[in-house]
C-alpha cells in the first residue's frame, strides 16, 4: 500500500506539472520565469517550498538527533527573521531591475551592472559549482527516503532516479509555470503532513511528557550543544537566500510589487510550521531509535514514520518529505537550466541566430543534464544532508556583499566585485578542505564559523578593491541609479 500512495503521488505531481503546459506561451521568458505573472500566494509558497528541501526534513531532524533543540536556532530561528528581509531590500529591488531590463538571471544583471564578461562568467561558475551540493541534498534524501519507507524492496538508486525522473518530465515540459504551480501544492502537502507526523508520533510514543522524561537532557538545552559564538555565526547563513539562483529566478516571476506582501509576512510563520516539527521530532529520535551513528540519523525521521505509522499513513508522511525535496530539486534545475541557456548559449553565441522555440529547447536540455549529473554524484556520495547544505549556504552567504554592493553602492566596481569573489573562492576552498572530516569545525577552534571569516573579508575585498580603483563609469551609474527619480527601483505597472 506505502508504494501504491507514493507512486499516485508522483503521478499526482506530475499532473499538476503538465497542467502547466496547458498555459504555456512559448518563450523563453514564459518557460523560465512565466512571464512574470505569479501571483501572491503562489510566490509565498513557491519562495518557501524552494528555499525548504531535504536540508530542512531529513537534514534538520537529522541534526537534532545528535544535537538537540539548539539546530533550530541554528538555521530557522535566524532564517525567519532574516530571509523577509532579503526580500523586502534586495528581491523587490531586483525585480524591478529585472523587469526594467528584461534579464532574467543574476549574471545578466552582474554582468552589465559592472560592465564585465569576465566578472560575469567568475559568477556563473561560482553559482553553478555552489548549487552542485544543494541539488544533491535533494535527489539523496529522496532516494534514501523511498528505500527506507520500502524496506529496500525501492533501492536507493532507483528511488533517486525516479525523483530526478518525475521533477525532469513536468520542468522540462512546463518550466517555470509548472514549477511554481507544482511547489505551491507540495508546499501545502509537506506543511499539512509534517503537523499530522508530529501529532501522530508523538501520541504513539506516549505523549511528551513521557517522551521528555527518557531524553538526555543536554538535547533540550541550547547551552550544553552550541558554543554562543557558534550560534551567532550560523545568523550568516540565511544571507545566502539573496545569492540563490532560484530564488533570484522567483522574484522575477512575480506580477508586481505588491506580490512580495505575502512572502515577506507570512515566511516566518511557515519556516515554523516545518522546522519545529522536524527538530523535535529528530530529538525525539534518539529515544525511540538509540544507536544512529553520524550521517544515519538522517534517515531518523523516516524510521519513526516506518515504526509508529499506519500502512496508509505512511505512505501519505512519506508523500511529504517527497514534496519538500522535489519542490527544490525544480526550481533549482530550472534555475541552471535558465544560466546556462542564456549566460552562455545565448550571450556568447553559440549561435548566429535563436528563435523562442530553440531558447527553450537548449533550456530543456541543460536541466536534463543538470539533473543527470546530480543523480550520477548521488550514486557515490555518503556526506550528511547536513553538512552538505551548511558548505553550500556557507559559499553563496558569502557572497552577500557583492549583491548588496551591486544593488545599494553606487561606487562599487567590477575590481571590488572580482576582488570579493576571489577571495570567496580561494577561502571556501581552504576552509572546505580543513573542515570537511572535522565534526562541528570552526575556524582556529574559536566557534567562529568559516561562514564569518569568508564573510568578512569578501566585505573587506569589496569595499576594498572599489575604493582603491577608479569609479564605475557616470554613464553606467545613472542607468542602475537614475538621479532624477525618488526610488530608482520604483517602476508603475
Amino acid at each position: 500500500m506505502t508504494i501504491t500512495i507514493v507512486f499516485t503521488y508522483l503521478i499526482l505531481v506530475l499532473s499538476i506539472g503538465v497542467l502547466g503546459h496547458k498555459f504555456f506561451r512559448g518563450t523563453g521568458e514564459d518557460y523560465f520565469i512565466a512571464s512574470r505573472s505569479i501571483g501572491s500566494f503562489v510566490l509565498l509558497m513557491s519562495l518557501f517550498s524552494t528555499h525548504m528541501t531535504a536540508f530542512s526534513i531529513l537534514g534538520a531532524s537529522g541534526q537534532a538527533y545528535h544535537q538537540g533543540v539548539s539546530v533550530f536556532g541554528l538555521m530557522a530561528s535566524s532564517s525567519a527573521l532574516v530571509v523577509p528581509v532579503i526580500f523586502f531590500f534586495v528581491g523587490t529591488r531586483l525585480w524591478s531591475i529585472g523587469k526594467q531590463y528584461g534579464y532574467l538571471t543574476q549574471v545578466q544583471y552582474f554582468r552589465e551592472r559592472w560592465n564585465s564578461d569576465s566578472l560575469g562568467l567568475l559568477i556563473f561558475i561560482i553559482l553553478v559549482l555552489l548549487i552542485i551540493p544543494y541539488l544533491l541534498i535533494g535527489v539523496m534524501g529522496g532516494g534514501d527516503t523511498l528505500a527506507k519507507i520500502t524496506n529496500d524492496q525501492i533501492p536507493k538508486w532507483l528511488g533517486s532516479l525516479l525523483i530526478c525522473a518525475v521533477v525532469v518530465i513536468y520542468v522540462c515540459y512546463g518550466g517555470m509555470r509548472s514549477t511554481a504551480w507544482a511547489n505551491t501544492f507540495q508546499a501545502l502537502v509537506f506543511m499539512i503532513l509534517g503537523g499530522v507526523t508530529f501529532i501522530l508520533i508523538t501520541r504513539k510514543m506516549g505523549g511528551v511528557p513521557s517522551i521528555i522524561e527518557k531524553i538526555n537532557i543536554d538535547l533540550l538545552i541550547p547551552a550544553h550543544r552550541l558554543n554562543p559564538i557558534q550560534f551567532i555565526s550560523y545568523t550568516c547563513i540565511p544571507l545566502s537566500t539573496a545569492m540563490f539562483p532560484h530564488m533570484f529566478m522567483h522574484w522575477l516571476t512575480a506580477k508586481h510589487i505588491d506580490t512580495f506582501r505575502f512572502p515577506i509576512i507570512f515566511y516566518p510563520v511557515c519556516i515554523a510550521i516545518v522546522w519545529v516539527p522536524s527538530v523535535i521530532l529528530g530529538v525525539f529520535g534518539s529515544v525511540a531509535i538509540p544507536g544512529l551513528q553520524g550521517a544515519e540519523a538522517n534517515s531518523v525521521l523516516i524510521q519513526m514514520i516506518k515504526r509508529y505509522s499506519p500502512d496508509f499513513l505512511v505512505g501519505l508522511l512519506a508523500a511529504g518529505i517527497f514534496a519538500a525535496i522535489m519542490s527544490s530539486l525544480d526550481s533549482q534545475s530550472l534555475s541552471i537550466g535558465n544560466m546556462f541557456t542564456h549566460d552562455i548559449v545565448i550571450h556568447y553565441r553559440f549561435f548566429d541566430q535563436i528563435s523562442e522555440k530553440q531558447r527553450v529547447l537548449i533550456g530543456r536540455l541543460f536541466v536534463f543534464i543538470v539533473l543527470s549529473l546530480t543523480y550520477i554524484l548521488s550514486l557515490v556520495s555518503t556526506s550528511s544532508i547536513f553538512k552538505l547544505g551548511v558548505w553550500s549556504f556557507t559559499g553563496f552567504a558569502s557572497l552577500f556583499p557583492v549583491v548588496i554592493a551591486a544593488v545599494f553602492w553606487k561606487r562599487s566596481n567590477k575590481f571590488g566585485a572580482f576582488s570579493s569573489a576571489l577571495s570567496v573562492i580561494v577561502l571556501w576552498t581552504y576552509f572546505f578542505f580543513r573542515g570537511w572530516q572535522v565534526p562541528n569545525y570552526t575556524v582556529a577552534n574559536t566557534g567562529i564559523m568559516p561562514v564569518v571569516f569568508i564573510l568578512a573579508v569578501s566585505t573587506i575585498a569589496m569595499i576594498g578593491g572599489s575604493l582603491m580603483t577608479r569609479p564605475p563609469d557616470p554613464d553606467l551609474i545613472n542607468k542602475f541609479f537614475p538621479p532624477d527619480t525618488r526610488d530608482p527601483y520604483s517602476i508603475k505597472t
